[in-house]
C-alpha cells in the first residue's frame, strides 16, 4: 500500500514538473524547460512524453545530438509513441541526415496513418532524399571542378552552356519525359528491369547537361558585358575601388530593402576572396598600445542588428577595427546583406575588420538553413557556388596580439594542440565531420571537468581543465569563443578563462536574448563587454528562405 502510494506521488509531482516545463516552453525558456524536464524524468523516467518534450526543447538550442538521444529513449519507453519517431526525424532533418529522417517518418505514418500533418511531412522527406539522391548522381569530381571564381569576371558573365553538346532546355524537356515515363511504368507495373533503365537514362542525360552547364556557365570564351542599366538608382563602384561612400549607400539601400546590382556584387565577393585565400588559417591580430579590438559573435543573417552594432560601436576602419567571429549567415533572411556588408569593409581595408569561418559557413548549413535559398532569390543561382568557393577561404582562428585565442566554436578531443597545428590545417574545403578543423568551428564548453560527447551531434564538450591546458600550452590568457545563444549575448565560463559572445538579439525573432560584443584594450586587453537589445526589422520572418520541410518544423 505505500509503495502505491509513493509511486501515485512520484507520477503526480513528475506531471507537476512537466506542466511548469511545458510553461517554460511556451515562454520561449528553454533552457528552463530542459531543466524541468529533467526533473520530471528523475521522478518518472517511464513516461515517453517527458522524454519527447525534451527533445524538442533541445532541437530549439539547436543541440541536435541531445534531441536525438532523448527522442530515441522515448521510443525506447514505447515503441508506438509517434512523437518519438517524430522528433527524432526533425532533428535528423536538422542536420542534413535526410535519409535518417526519412524512416523516422516512414514510421509515424505507418502508425498514424491518417495523419495529414505526418503526410506532408513525409512528402516533404521524400522529396529532399530525392533531390539528395539526384545531386550525388550528377555530381562532378572534386578533381574535375572548376572553381567558379577562376572563370568570372565582374566585367563581363559567360553566356554558356558553351561546351554543352544539348541546350538547358532540351535536357530538361528530356529530363521530364524520362521521369515521367518511370512514373507511369512504376504505376502499370512493367519490370523493375525497364524502370531502371529509364532512370539510368535520366541520370545520363542530367549529367551530360550539368557538366556541360559547369563547364561552360562562366567561361570568359563567350561574353557579354554586364551592363548597370541606367535606371538603375543603388550604389555603385566606381572603378575597381570599394569606397566608404559606396558602402555607405550600399547598407542605405539594404535598410530600405533594395537589392545590389550584380556587377557590383560579383566585384565585392571576388575580391575579397583574393584577400582571404592569401591567408593563413589561423591569422595573427596585432593590436598596438592605446588601441581597441571589437569581437562580435554569431549575426545570422540579421541585417539590421548588424546595424545597430555599427550605430552603437562606430564602423569599421584601421582605427577601430573588428573581427566578426563567423555565423554571418543562415537562419535570418537579411543573410545576403550581411556578408555583402562585411565583404565590402574588408574591400575598403583588410585591416579594419577580420572575418572567420563558423559552422554555418559551408554548403550544407546553407542549403538547410536558408542562405542558399536567399542567394538564389536576391541575385541568382551563380552566387551560390561562388559564396561556397569563398566561404572555404575564410580563417579558421585567430590571436590578438598572441593572448586571445578567437574561434567560432571551440577547443579539441585531444590534448596537445599548438597554435602551429592550426595553421597548417588546409582549410580550403567543406568542414570534414571529425579532426581539428571541425573540432574548432563545432565544439562547445561543459561545466565539469574533461570531455564528452557534444549535445549537438558534431564536435564535442570540453570542460575548463581542457581550456587550460591549451591556453597554458600556447602561453596564451584566454579563449572567446561564439557558437552558442545566450541570454545576456555573453557568459564568462571556466574561471574566466573563455567567454562566450553572441551577437544576434533576440535569436530568430523568438529566444528574447540580447546581443553582445567585446572591445578589447591594448595593452592590457581586458575585455569590456557591450550587450544591446534587438532593433525592429522589416517584416520578413527568419528562415524565409529555408528549405520548405525545416519551415514545417518551426
Amino acid at each position: 500500500m505505500l509503495i502505491m502510494e509513493a509511486n501515485n506521488s512520484n507520477v503526480s509531482r513528475a506531471e507537476e514538473l512537466k506542466l511548469l516545463a511545458n510553461e517554460a516552453y511556451k515562454a520561449h525558456k528553454f533552457a528552463q524547460a530542459i531543466d524541468l524536464y529533467t526533473q520530471a524524468i528523475e521522478v518518472n523516467s517511464q513516461n515517453a512524453v517527458y522524454w519527447a518534450n525534451r527533445s524538442i526543447a533541445h532541437l530549439k538550442l539547436e543541440e541536435y545530438g541531445s534531441a536525438i538521444q532523448d527522442a530515441s529513449k522515448a521510443i525506447e519507453v514505447d515503441p508506438k509513441y509517434s512523437k518519438g519517431y517524430y522528433r527524432r526525424g526533425a532533428a535528423y532533418l536538422a542536420m542534413g541526415k535526410f535519409k535518417e529522417a526519412l524512416k523516422d517518418f516512414q514510421q509515424v505514418k505507418r502508425i498514424c496513418p491518417n495523419d495529414p500533418d505526418a503526410t506532408k511531412k513525409l512528402k516533404e522527406c521524400e522529396k529532399a532524399v530525392m533531390k539528395l539522391k539526384f545531386a550525388e548522381a550528377i555530381s562532378v569530381p572534386v578533381s574535375e571542378r572548376r572553381p567558379v571564381a577562376d572563370s568570372i569576371n565582374y566585367r563581363s558573365i559567360g553566356m554558356g552552356p558553351s561546351t554543352s553538346s544539348m541546350s538547358a532546355e532540351v535536357a530538361v524537356a528530356a529530363l521530364a519525359m524520362t521521369v515521367g515515363a518511370a512514373m507511369v511504368m512504376m504505376r502499370t507495373a512493367v519490370t523493375a528491369v525497364m524502370a531502371t533503365v529509364v532512370v539510368v537514362v535520366m541520370v545520363a542525360l542530367g549529367a551530360l547537361w550539368w557538366r556541360g552547364f559547369h563547364g561552360g556557365v562562366y567561361t570568359k570564351s563567350r561574353v557579354h558585358d554586364l551592363d548597370v542599366e541606367p535606371q538603375y538608382s543603388g550604389a555603385r563602384i566606381e572603378g575597381d575601388v570599394v569606397t566608404l561612400d559606396f558602402v555607405k549607400k550600399m547598407m542605405d539601400d539594404f535598410k530600405h530593402q533594395k537589392n545590389l546590382h550584380q556587377r557590383y556584387a560579383f566585384q565585392i565577393v571576388l575580391q575579397t576572396k583574393e584577400m582571404l585565400q592569401a591567408l593563413p588559417s589561423l591569422v595573427d591580430i596585432n593590436v598596438p598600445k592605446g588601441n581597441h579590438f571589437t569581437v562580435c559573435g554569431d549575426v545570422h543573417g540579421q541585417f539590421y542588428d548588424l546595424l545597430n552594432i555599427f550605430e552603437l560601436n562606430g564602423l569599421p576602419s584601421e582605427e577601430n577595427p573588428y573581427l566578426f567571429n563567423g555565423d554571418f549567415v543562415d537562419r535570418g533572411s537579411f543573410s545576403l546583406e550581411v556578408i555583402l556588408t562585411l565583404f565590402a569593409f574588408k574591400c575598403i581595408s583588410p585591416s579594419a575588420i577580420y572575418l572567420a569561418r563558423g559552422n554555418h559557413e559551408s554548403k550544407s548549413m546553407n542549403r538547410i538553413y536558408g542562405f542558399e535559398g536567399e542567394v538564389q532569390s536576391k541575385l541568382s543561382e551563380k552566387f551560390v557556388e561562388l559564396f561556397a568557393e569563398v566561404f572555404c577561404c575564410l580563417p579558421l582562428a585567430h590571436v590578438i596580439n598572441g593572448k586571445v585565442f578567437v574561434v567560432h566554436g571551440g577547443l579539441f578531443s585531444v590534448d596537445g594542440v599548438k597554435l602551429s597545428d592550426i595553421r597548417a590545417i588546409n582549410r580550403f574545403c567543406e568542414p570534414p565531420e571529425e579532426g581539428l578543423m571541425c573540432e574548432l568551428l563545432w565544439s562547445d564548453p561543459q561545466p565539469t571537468p574533461g570531455r564528452g560527447p557534444s549535445k549537438r551531434g558534431v564536435g564535442l564538450s570540453f570542460g575548463g581543465d581542457v581550456t587550460k591546458r591549451f591556453l597554458q600550452e600556447n602561453n596564451l590568457d584566454l579563449v572567446v569563443r561564439s557558437h552558442e545563444v545566450k541570454d545576456e549575448g555573453y557568459e564568462i565560463e571556466h574561471d574566466g578563462k573563455l567567454i562566450t559572445v553572441f551577437s544576434a538579439p533576440n535569436y530568430c525573432d523568438q529566444m528574447g536574448n540580447k546581443g553582445a560584443f567585446i572591445r578589447f584594450e591594448a595593452p592590457d586587453l581586458k575585455p569590456n563587454i557591450v550587450t544591446f537589445s534587438a532593433v525592429d526589422h522589416p517584416d520578413v520572418k527568419p528562415m524565409a528562405y529555408a528549405n520548405n520541410f525545416l519551415r514545417l518544423f518551426q
